[in-house]
Order: C-alpha cells, then structure tokens, then sequence
C-alpha cells in the first residue's frame, strides 16, 4: 500500500479545527500494552518478534476503528516514507527506526495509529485537533478494550499493565497535547512555566518529544508517571494544567500588545520579511519564522490570512516532506534553496502586517519629524 496515497494532503490536514487550537495544537492519549508470555520487543530475538507481529496486525486491522486502515510492515516503509510518518507526529522517532517484525496500523482518518513492536508490543494512539484530551482518551478507551478482547495482554493485579520501560508500569497512558506558546518565549516568560509544570510531575519537551528543541516555539506537555493513579485522573490532572497554561499564553500576548507592541511587531515584520524575500532558508530558521507569521495571524496583523496556510507550510517545508515533493534526492543546502523557493511563492500574495498606529510618548511634540 501507498502511504502517499493514504495519507491526507497538508492542506487539508491544516483545515483540521479544535478547541483552543490557537495554542493547543493537538491532544493524544497513547497505551502501552504487551502480550504474556512474550519477551518485550527489545529483548525478543528475529524471529520471536516476526510471531508478535503477525499475532498482533490482524487483530488490530478486525477492529471497526481500523476499517479501510493503512497497514504495513516497517521494512516495507523508505526512510523517507518513515520520517514523513515522524514529521506528521503519527509514529514515534524510535519507531522510524524499526524495520523487520514492526508494523503499522493507522485509521483512514489518522486519527488513531497503533505501531506494532515499538518498545512494546503495543503502542496505541488516538489524536485530535485542539483541546480535546478528554475525547481521544475515550477513543483509545473503547478501542482498546475492543483488542483486549482479542489479544492476552501482559497484566499484573499488583502492577497492573506490564510494560518495557517502568515509567509506564500500570495504566500504560501517556497523555500530551502539542502547544504553540510563542507569546510565553517573547515575554521570557517560558521557563519559569516549564519549571512549574515539572514540579507538577508532568514533561515538558520539544517538538519531536523527548531530547529534541521547542522549534517554532512547539511544546508537548504530558505526564510522566502512570501508576497510582487511575487513566480518568491523569487526563484530567492534564487538561486542567493544560487550561492554566493556556491562560497563560493568552496573558503574555495581551501584556506584549499593551507593554511592548514595537517589540512583538519588529519580530512578526522581520518573520514575513525573511520568508517571503530569502533565497536560502534551513528548516529550523523556516519553523521558527513561521511560528511569528502564526502569531501575527492570530493578532489579526495579517488580514484576510487563514492560519491554516502558516499550518500546511509546517508540515511542507520540514525535510521529508520536501524531498517527497522533489524527484531528485536533495542535499540539505539544496533544500534550502527550495525551501525557500516554496516560502516566496506561496508567501507572494500575503500582504506584509498591517499593524496599529502607534501614539508618540508623552512630552513629544507629534509634528516633530
């Protein structure tokens, strides 16, 4: 099967809508879970897990969430294909690096996604646009106890779920939203939100997860332990911090308007200026960039823009995807050039952002050149 034929287009991808998704980009509720009497997937051999795989993939496609589902083994995916997997946040890094006896199983809607022989046996996600970790837990709720059903999961009455790794011993949850808090960076107000947020128990890290940069400002918030507590609590734990973060952002862009309005319109003018006139431009500086033009649009210095265009250059201008878009392999200094290409075409018809008036400070005569 094609992933590129399955796979919804970038533009309709960013189309998607969901509560509070100025800030809360998306939400995911992922489950571990493991087979008995098989070994985890880092110890078992070849063949043992070729035996998980070929148990676990049928089972997953019978579920009606899975009806018309990409299915594939990993060694069946490119590099390329893997990494727009990665890019899309639909499987993890870790499981890009898979190939014999790991799989995938994703809905037609993208919105639930199980690899197969991650670090566990099991690694069920549902996503969703916005604020809505209270939905997708339901989701992958029912979808789990659907394959519970058909499948003898390693389960513990002391521990409860069994999993590789002991931060995820006995709910096996792990819930994250993806936020955009450009308003908390430029206020240097960020830090001292992450070092709350860890005192709560909870992560913070970057775009890609674990061990990666908050690049266009894009932070995953999400818990750290799953056990003592049940899957309700934490969720809800989550989203009520998630809400405070929220307010927070919301707060630092109106005291950044009222305080220091040059200051957030010398950023969003040099944003726009930079990506649609550069003739080189490497992802990192692109996703950072675009992160500023997105601002600007949800501060209405961009009229008549859809935030949805600044959210499909997201996804296209990231490496893969733009290499996908191209026949010909590209060295990286090649994808800038067309990284950059790509930025002033699709950036030609944007006016540059229209901003307030400005009064002069008080004692300045206003006639004064």
């Amino acid at each position: 099967m094609d992933i590129h034929k399955f796979l919804t287009p970038p533009w309709e991808t960013a189309q998607r809508h969901g509560p509070h998704d100025r800030i809360v980009m998306s939400s995911r509720v992922r489950l571990a879970r493991n087979l008995k009497d098989a070994a985890f997937p880092g110890w078992a051999k070849k063949p043992e897990r070729i035996r998980i795989f070929d148990l676990v993939r049928p089972a997953v496609e019978s579920l009606p969430e899975m009806k018309d589902a990409f299915s594939e083994a990993m060694d069946n995916l490119s590099a390329l294909d893997k990494q727009i997997l990665v890019e899309r946040h639909l499987i993890s890094r870790e499981h890009a690096a898979r190939s014999t006896g790991s799989g995938l199983v994703m809905s037609r809607d993208e919105l639930f996604c199980v690899m197969i022989n991650e670090e566990d046996h099991l690694r069920m996600q549902a996503l969703r646009p916005g604020l809505q970790l209270r939905q997708a837990w339901s989701a992958i709720d029912l979808l789990d106890s659907e394959l519970e059903q058909k499948l003898p999961y390693a389960f513990s009455n002391e521990l409860g779920y069994l999993t590789a790794c002991p931060t995820n011993l006995g709910t096996g949850i792990r819930v994250s939203a993806m936020l955009h808090l450009p308003g908390l960076v430029l206020a240097e107000q960020i830090n001292p939100i992450i070092q709350s947020v860890n005192k709560l128990g909870l992560a913070v890290r970057g775009l890609y997860g674990e061990g990666t940069e908050a690049l266009g400002n894009v932070f995953q918030v999400s818990n750290q332990m799953t056990l003592g507590e049940n899957e309700l609590t934490i969720v809800e734990r989550l989203d009520k911090v998630l809400s405070q973060i929220i307010e927070h952002e919301e707060n630092a862009r109106q005291t950044l308007m009222e305080k220091k309005p040059k200051v957030v319109y010398n950023h969003i003018g040099r944003a726009f200026g930079i990506l649609a006139n550069a003739h080189s431009i490497s992802s990192k500086e692109t996703m950072n960039l675009l992160s500023l033009m997105r601002l600007g649009v949800d501060l209405g210095l961009f009229p008549g823009m859809e935030r949805a265009l600044v959210d499909e250059l997201f996804i296209l201008t990231q490496p893969a995807h733009l290499q996908r878009s191209l026949s010909d392999k590209l060295s990286p200094e090649e994808r800038d050039l067309v990284r950059a290409d790509m930025m002033r075409d699709r950036l030609k018809n944007v006016s540059r952002p229209m901003v307030k008036r400005l009064e002069p400070p008080t004692g300045l005569d206003k006639s004064a050149n």
